[in-house]
């Protein structure tokens, strides 16, 4: 049963399918535009994602950096906030499927995310990444369990192992939990463990790149790699992951090839679009990217689908520059405020300039009062970059109850070098490992739907 009733009725109907930072800002710039608009997404809240690394390492509570999405838009009247999973849609009839109704549209906003990447490989299981609250509490329980079985073991090789580290991937997600992960090893728990040394932890941040940071300058990316370095971190570069089995990552470089023990492994390496793309691809006949995106015109819509549009991370926009727009959360807010206002346009009969992505600059943190910040020609690090990625980030926090609450959290975690949520919880199940665990079509095409 159709949850739209009596369509031709009704307003203008805008279904925005992900709760992310692009489909939340295309709701919330729609909150007074003469249009229903449903929200529809898996979970109920929208996530904070540039801060899963400090729940993974227990200074942050999940909590912290989630928003329910119902309260977000609460004061939105025209808004509908649907906690479903998409499956399918027939853009002919104007139809989106979920996994147990369905719902009409007018106009359609895919912007379900992306998912870890393993190029093929069956390592999720075994080197969980940081996409979902589900990733980060579990990668928190890895950490934290091999420090609690390492004050146990009386072997030296098997505590060595324990106390091993490491981390694929080195762009800024690498960067930022090896840079907290050495300081929650190297100064944070030393004084809280009476059997083991945590001081002997190893933390290895493994890049098959040139570099670490690869898009940043390479002097930024060389800074970085120092400070690393001074924490503590082994940073390996031109060195690719050939295996991963029985808490034994294998890396080659060059003709070398080195087994290193390792109970908690982390993948940050790679990304790939929601499964959702391969469905729209089918019904529209969209091209897909080598990650799965979705390759979409210079107004972010499907070409010779006017009233459907892709954003945020599920879209390969390569209108402007050399590269398409970056998987950052400034790109897919400006995407989700376009979208939003060429619907407001349209109303009118007026339209917008091809939309153009403003680059704001790029930040790394690499550990206590250390970053790097690359804006245009402007360049810098050490402790001013820091301070400016720790009021950038809680700027882009969604609600200001959460923005408090993180100031306080990190402002005690300065001054005491205490965290306040280092818990090993039970194992959770996660088997899609999606971003924002949204979507999981269950068609890839137009005659098994129908089937």
């Amino acid at each position: 049963m159709s949850l739209n009733k009596e369509k031709h009725q009704s307003p203008h109907h805008v279904v925005i399918v992900g709760g992310g930072f692009a489909g939340l800002e295309a709701a919330l710039k729609l909150g007074k535009a003469p249009v229903k608009v449903t929200l529809v997404d898996k979970r109920n809240f929208h996530l904070f994602q540039p801060l899963l690394y400090q729940v993974a390492t227990g200074s942050l509570s999940p909590g912290d950096i989630a928003s329910p999405l119902r309260g977000v838009v609460a004061e939105q009247k025209n808004t509908h906030v649907l906690m479903g999973e998409v499956v399918d849609l027939d853009p002919e009839q104007k139809k989106l499927f979920l996994r147990d109704n369905e719902l009409d549209y007018d106009t359609l906003i895919m912007a379900t995310g992306v998912s870890q990447n393993y190029f093929g490989n069956d390592w999720s299981e075994k080197a969980p990444g940081l996409k979902t609250v589900e990733d980060a509490l579990e990668v928190r329980r890895r950490i934290f369990a091999s420090f609690e079985a390492a004050e146990k073991e009386s072997d030296p090789e098997k505590r060595k192992a324990l106390l091993t580290f490491a981390i694929v991937g080195a762009g800024p997600t690498g960067v930022e939990l090896a840079g907290a992960l050495a300081e929650l090893a190297h100064t944070k728990l030393r004084e809280e463990y009476r059997s083991v040394d945590t001081r002997e932890a190893q933390i290895y941040l493994i890049q098959s790149g040139e570099r670490i940071l690869p898009y940043f300058k390479p002097a930024l990316s060389a800074k970085a790699k120092l400070e690393l370095e001074k924490l503590g971190v082994t940073v390996l570069t031109k060195t690719r992951v050939t295996n991963i089995e029985n808490n034994i990552i294998t890396v080659r470089s060059g003709e070398t090839t080195q087994d290193i023990p390792a109970h908690t492994i982390l993948w940050g390496a790679g990304v790939k679009a929601s499964p959702i793309s391969q469905a729209i691809s089918n019904r529209t006949g969209a091209e897909l990217d080598r990650a799965g995106r979705v390759f979409v015109n210079e107004d972010l819509t499907i070409p010779g689908y006017p009233n459907i549009f892709v954003i945020g991370d599920l879209a390969n926009f390569s209108h402007q520059g050399d590269s398409p727009v970056p998987g950052v959360a400034p790109a897919a807010m400006q995407e989700g405020d376009y979208v939003a206002t060429l619907i407001k346009k349209r109303f009118k009969n007026q339209t917008l300039p091809p939309f153009h992505y403003t680059d704001y600059g790029s930040l790394a943190v690499i550990g206590r009062n250390q970053a790097v910040v690359q804006y245009r020609k402007i360049r810098f690090s050490g402790f001013p970059a820091w301070v400016a990625w720790l009021f950038i980030h809680v700027f882009y926090m969604i609600e200001f109850d959460n923005q408090l609450i993180v100031m306080i959290q990190w402002a005690w975690s300065y001054f005491t070098g205490q965290g306040g949520a280092r818990l090993i919880t039970e194992k959770g199940s996660n088997k899609n490992n999606e971003s924002d665990g949204r979507y999981t079509p269950l068609v890839t095409s137009k005659s098994s739907a129908e089937a």
